[in-house]
């Protein structure tokens, strides 16, 4: 569990750190992969950067229910992305499909470890 975590909280990092630094110094390549710069874009870099920060600290410091919500989103987003994009052939998407695979098998190795984390709050 513990090693499947550290590898999605570093393709996260390695990943994002190039994305986040493209999109900050508006890098012709993001215009090619996100289109022309709009404040959606601007926002999905501010999402982009929560993801990265939070994977950082993570990282640090494992809490597997934190975990657990991070990469949760993150698979329910990668796999609608085909869909909101209309396409399966954007580069995005198919790196965003295949980070969900890598997500999926950590979320695996977390409930198996650990078993039911849904226990509501009372």
């Amino acid at each position: 569990m513990q090693t499947m975590i550290y590898i999605s909280l570093t393709v996260n990092i390695l990943v994002l750190v190039p994305i986040v630094v493209l999109m900050a110094i508006k890098s012709p390549l993001v215009d090619h992969a996100w289109g022309a710069f709009t404040a959606a874009r601007g926002i999905l870099m501010s999402i982009y950067l929560a993801i990265l920060l939070a994977s950082v600290l993570l990282l640090f410091v494992p809490v597997a229910t934190f975990v657990v919500a991070l990469l949760s989103v993150q698979v329910i987003y990668k796999l609608t992305t085909p869909f909101t994009v209309g396409t399966f052939k954007n580069p995005v998407v198919i790196s965003n499909l295949v980070i969900s695979v890598v997500h999926i098998a950590t979320l695996v190795s977390i409930f198996n470890a650990m078993g039911n984390l849904f226990t509501p709050l009372s």
